[in-house]
């Protein structure tokens, strides 16, 4: 079976896969190998992928494509019908939620505004709040969401969980107006489907207590930016964002000058450990697949 990963992956990853299993490259430029146009399984490059697009249609014998992101909406309109796709669930746990919890302490303690204020040398006293006895809403609730409550629970918050589908502890979506009156903290971990565009809009800005925190670190495309950026305008809401539509941020737009507005540019899955944590998961995958067991995290629905 010829596995087929982007040349760019270190060589210490790429050690210990399953007998009978040959490791082919995904080249930036020049000719793909007749070896790699025989893959049957393929990890498909982190960022900039146009190169393997353009291949896809060569690829004859291919199978499954294993991603190495949690979201699958940039992938998925380009695959052909009839291959297998895996998302990346659970290797971003880590990163993710420890940008969260980081996101929601510097909006609560008004890091950004005090980083402001030292650069231009002015002593802006002022109370901030606290973390402690808030309670926090999560919009989606897989992997990221779990461990993310794991690293906030310490801090004695409330949790109330939405997702699209009731269980025990966890809300239905259509519970969510109700809900969101008593949120001190919103946190958005939405996939983008085509059932979740633009899904959060002005009616849930609304139903928000005055000043709640919106914390979007799920996909920009989940979220009405029209109704954001009005709700962020009228002070109904405050923003700390890891992802925004679209992206890159055009220059001048809006969410660049708002007052109570902090955003990263989609870096809260980008880690040195990113690699590593990815390549496990393939590596168990291709055992999966050699030994014709079914496959973990494979995408249905959008999800």
């Amino acid at each position: 079976m010829i596995l087929l990963v982007p040349e760019t992956i270190e060589p210490r990853l790429l050690q210990g896969f399953p007998e009978g299993v040959e490791v082919a490259f995904l080249p930036k430029e020049g000719p793909m190998s007749e070896q790699a146009l025989q893959a049957e399984f393929a990890v498909a490059p982190y960022g900039g992928a146009r190169r393997f697009f353009a291949e896809l249609p060569n690829l004859k014998r291919l199978k499954v494509v294993q991603t190495l992101t949690a979201g699958v909406d940039w992938i998925l309109p380009r695959l052909p019908p009839g291959l297998i796709l895996c998302d990346a669930a659970g290797v971003h746990d880590i990163p993710v939620s420890e940008w969260i919890v980081g996101a929601i302490l510097s909006a609560v303690k008004r890091f950004p505004e005090f980083r402001d204020a030292q650069r231009e040398q002015r002593w802006a006293y002022r109370w901030v709040d606290d973390l402690e006895g808030s309670v926090v809403l999560f919009l989606g609730y897989g992997s990221i969401a779990r461990a993310t409550e794991k690293r906030l629970a310490p801090f004695e918050v409330e949790f109330i969980r939405v997702a699209r589908t009731a269980r025990e502890g966890v809300h239905a979506w259509a519970d969510l107006l109700e809900l969101l009156p008593k949120a001190d903290v919103v946190i958005n971990l939405l996939p983008h489907t085509p059932a979740t565009d633009k899904l959060i809009g002005a009616p849930h800005f609304a139903q928000m207590k005055p000043g709640a925190l919106f914390v979007n670190a799920g996909r920009g495309k989940t979220v009405d930016q029209e109704a954001l950026v009005e709700a962020l305008r009228a002070k109904q809401v405050r923003l700390v964002t890891d992802v925004t539509d679209p992206e890159p941020l055009p220059e001048g737009h809006p969410l660049w000058s708002l007052p109570e507005v902090f955003l990263t540019p989609h870096i809260a899955g980008s880690t040195p450990k990113l690699f590593e944590r990815g390549f496990r998961l393939v590596h168990a995958q291709v055992a999966r697949y050699v030994r014709g067991e079914p496959l973990q995290n494979v995408v249905r629905d959008g999800y």
